[in-house]
């Protein structure tokens, strides 16, 4: 593959690097020469070969063509022709139409006496096979599977091992001679042979119990079957039942953990290190000394794999391997630097509060040494290290300060920058030193992108700070000196100081210098900004300064479109209210990720919820979009006007095990309620049709309006029937509900390979589902404001009612704090969601919109004796509303 181009410089370089497509396939031709030059052809085979492991696409008809002339390379006695086009074919078969030409050739190879020609044949005619034509070669990969050749074995074995994961159960046929060869005195042979054979017993948990409670009782030859079995036994212990006996698997892994071989020793301690049974966490301490000495060893690799496996335990438990600390600071030093930048990352998880300023010392003598990927790593052990131990912030800051400042990548600044916010958010103390760092930063930063997210942190949080002019400086040098982009995003940090009385007329002297500028967008958001602050109009300063809009921006921008799309409603003011609200806020408060889990819309919607989460999260969607998008292009929803909210997370049904899985997202429109339900049917035998999903209630003001069933639901095909509800506001406000569940559906039995209905016209049948409930939080979207004693002090106290309860039931106010959260269903506000260490007393500011879009606000006072006792203050301009959401809390 590389030859010297000048053998006096010694330069090596590729000679297929610059290679044609259409040259090599037009080289092809010296195939079909009657005597053709084998060393030429050999050349060319390698040429295709090249260029097919670079990706390169050929089509049919040119595969199917050098396919064809290929095998009239066969007549070659040459080894490396021959093996070459062994290769060839099997990359070409897939491309290739009619490659079963060749079957009789790779059989004459597979079954003669060349035993060069015999595993790659195997290889070759195995990948060419399908399920019609595998029994015609089954006697001869049972001989093959036991031949006495090692090469042919494993071949045969491997080969037997894709043909099973591609369906052809004909496999599962050759279990004798499989278990045979499980005992040959060829180490490669028997570890083909034992992954061949828990590959064929994979499906039956009994037979795969069997076989792991018969191998380790005896010794096996090859440490990579000792490794296998390892595995297997390891998950076996996952899987088994709460309170099976497992004492013989550990005893088994206990046993490895003290075997001759290296190999053998790391994988059951990385195995018994992972297990999460509280009874097996007694043998964690077996695999960390056995970790310990390897990291001790004088083989790289040995020492880099034992600080992997540690590492990965440090993050279940970090005081399982506090123990191998001493070790770990001496590999600090190692000349590795990826084993000394684990070490750290390992240190960073299991370290001692009293050594962390010595190891931010020992980081910052190496860092500049290392790798990007590798900075990255460790600023992020450094942020989880920040969250165990938040009093030691000064020293982590000090040290991801000096980082930022240091030449790095756009990977490496974004995890220092987002590394310095969380700090800010859990340290309050820590705001000035934090915006300090970062504004030094913007200074000088290279990446507009980080710059725009400084800036926009700058602006709320420097506005609201002791000494907030400090920061002005700094954002209006961002107006003079960069780019469109970032003076934009400047100018708009540059308004959010304005909302303080004593700094406006310095910020609109400010202001009025960007009215002059070349970008449209820059001079835009200056006027705009400047006529706002300087008509000192406290509610609009509120609205538009301070508060960002609550809308999704990918739905603002659909609406937008189809608003001018459409000329007849050009008369009409555009309205926000058409537009879904944002539900960040929403996902973030469930610890869940915006790009949801959607499912395909439609009665007979079939297909992963994952497909509609890549899809939301390439065009940067959330999930209430995607939500959003789809029940739009149902008609029977098409009048219910636009989502409100979407529950965050799915709510499930039914156990994951069970005959049927069905599970449930609410989406809450201005008067209805929309379930969908994604159902599966996990039995291969059955067809259902026509499958609803019936709901009743004993709560008033809520009347089904119409269901949408799914018209068949085949075995692991999920698909969505959808119920919708209306909302009868009348005289109160409908927040809550109780509902029993029922799956209706007409059962068909299939055949269970092709799914075809045996026919008849099936029965009718019913699974009772888990009760279903809609509460407050649905009818409730976060709202996040940046003052909320302002939008507070807006509302008035002619718009507040309060009450006092006794949580009786709660004994802390961490998780008083988190239940009255998620009840109410609305965004914690400056940070009050998080509670300091040690109070006994804590006040709760929630801010919320109800499906009517009217505002809630929430202030919450809590104090905890022997139990916690809260004071809720609810404002709203509606006033049945705020009776409602004060009232629903008792």
């Amino acid at each position: 593959m590389l030859k010297k181009k000048e053998e006096d410089e010694g330069v090596v370089v590729n000679p297929f690097a610059n290679l044609e497509k259409s040259a090599v396939l037009q080289e092809a031709r010296i195939f079909n020469e009657t005597a053709p030059d084998f060393k030429r052809c050999r050349h060319v085979l390698t040429k295709i070969l090249f260029m097919i492991n670079q990706g390169e696409t050929i089509g049919t008809k040119e595969a199917t063509e050098t396919f064809f002339s290929m095998t009239k390379l066969f007549q070659s006695q040459k080894h490396i022709i021959r093996r070459l086009l062994y290769l060839a074919i099997k990359e070409m078969a897939n491309v290739s139409e009619d490659v079963i030409i060749v079957t009789s050739s790779l059989t004459k190879d597979m079954t003669g006496k060349e035993d060069l020609y015999r595993g790659g044949a195997i290889r070759a005619l195995c990948r060419i096979t399908d399920s019609t034509m595998i029994q015609s070669i089954e006697r001869y990969m049972k001989q093959a599977i036991v031949d006495r050749n090692p090469a042919v074995a494993s071949a045969a074995l491997v080969s037997s091992v894709h043909m099973l994961l591609k369906g052809n159960e004909v496999v599962k046929r050759w279990l004798n001679e499989v278990q045979e060869a499980v005992s040959s005195e060829n180490k490669m042979v028997q570890y083909h042979a034992l992954g061949l054979l828990y590959h064929i017993r994979s499906g039956d948990r009994m037979a795969v119990s069997k076989l792991v409670a018969k191998h380790t009782k005896t010794t096996l030859r090859s440490p990579h079957a000792t490794c296998l079995l390892i595995r297997i036994a390891a998950r076996a212990l996952e899987e088994a039942e709460p309170g099976s006996s497992s004492s013989d698997l550990i005893s088994f892994l206990e046993s490895c953990v003290r075997n001759k071989s290296e190999m053998v020793m790391y994988e059951a301690a990385r195995c018994l290190g992972q297990l999460a049974d509280a009874k097996a966490r007694a043998i964690t301490t077996t695999a960390v000394s056995t970790l310990s000495i390897m990291l001790n060893s004088p083989k790289p690799t040995l020492r880099f794999a034992a600080l992997r496996a540690l590492n990965k335990m440090a993050m279940q438990d970090p005081s399982l391997i506090q123990i191998v600390n001493h070790d770990l600071e001496l590999l600090i030093t190692d000349s590795n630097r990826s084993i000394a930048t684990l070490a750290i990352t390992t240190l960073l998880k299991t370290g001692q509060e009293n050594k962390i300023d010595l190891l931010m010392k020992q980081i910052s003598t190496f860092m500049g040494d290392i790798a990007e990927e590798f900075k990255v790593v460790i600023v992020d052990a450094i942020q989880n290290l920040c969250h165990r131990f938040p009093k030691k912030y000064p020293a982590m800051l000090t040290f991801l300060g000096t980082a930022l400042r240091e030449e790095g990548g756009a990977d490496f600044k974004k995890a220092i920058v987002e590394a310095i916010i969380n700090i800010l958010e859990e340290n309050p103390e820590a705001k000035d030193t934090c915006l300090g760092h970062l504004c030094e930063y913007i200074e000088d930063c290279e990446h507009v992108g980080l710059a725009v997210r400084v800036l926009h942190l700058v602006g709320v949080e420097g506005s609201r700070s002791t000494r907030p002019n400090t920061y002005i400086r700094y954002i209006y040098n961002r107006v003079m000196l960069e780019n469109a982009q970032i003076r934009a995003a400047a100018i708009t940090a540059l308004a959010k100081f304005g909302a303080s009385p004593e700094l406006l007329p310095s910020v609109l002297t400010l202001l009025e210098r960007g009215l002059y500028d070349t970008d449209d967008e820059v001079r835009d958001r200056a006027t705009f900004y400047y006529h706002l602050l300087k008509a000192e109009q406290k509610p609009a300063i509120n609205t538009y300064v301070l508060n960002r809009l609550p809308v999704s921006i990918v739905g603002l921008e659909n609406a937008l479109l189809a608003y001018t799309q459409d000329d007849t409603q050009h008369d009409v003011p555009f309205d926000l209210k058409t537009v879904p609200l944002d539900a960040s806020a929403d996902a973030s408060r469930m610890g869940i990720s915006t790009a949801g889990t959607a499912t395909t819309p439609g009665a007979s919607t079939s297909g992963a919820s994952t497909a509609s989460a890549a899809a939301a999260a390439k065009t940067g969607a959330s999930a209430q979009d995607v939500y959003a998008e789809q029940l739009a292009a149902i008609p029977e929803f098409a009048d219910l006007g636009p989502v409100f909210r979407s529950s965050p997370k799915p709510v499930e049904l039914t156990e994951s095990e069970t005959e049927y899985v069905v599970r449930c997202v609410r989406h809450v429109f201005a008067n209805h309620v929309v379930f969908q339900f994604d159902c599966t049917n996990t039995l291969k035998d059955q067809l259902l049709e026509n499958v609803t999903v019936a709901l009743e209630t004993g709560d008033e003001g809520f009347e089904q309006i119409c269901s949408i069933p799914i018209a068949c639901l085949s075995y692991n095909q999920p698909a969505t029937t959808y119920t919708c509800m209306s909302l009868e506001d009348d005289d109160s406000v409908i927040t809550g509900g109780s509902f029993s569940c029922t799956l209706k559906f007409i059962v068909k039995d299939c055949d269970p390979d092709t799914q075809e209905p045996d026919g008849g016209d099936g029965y009718e049948d019913e699974y009772l589902l888990e009760d279903l409930e809609v509460t407050l939080a649905d009818h409730m979207s976060p709202l996040a404001t940046s003052s909320f004693s302002t939008t507070w002090d807006e509302l008035g106290d002619d718009n507040e009612v309060e009450d006092t309860y006794a949580l009786t039931s709660m004994k802390s106010l961490e998780s008083a704090v988190e239940q009255v959260m998620q009840f109410m269903g609305m965004h914690a506000c400056e940070r009050s969601g998080k509670l300091p260490e040690g109070k006994s007393t804590h006040i709760l500011l929630l801010a919320g919109m109800f499906r009517n879009h009217e505002k809630v606000l929430v202030r919450a006072r809590l104090a905890l004796t022997d139990s916690v006792t809260m004071k809720i203050a609810v404002r709203s301009a509606d006033e049945v509303l705020r009776q409602v959401v004060v009232s629903s809390v008792g």
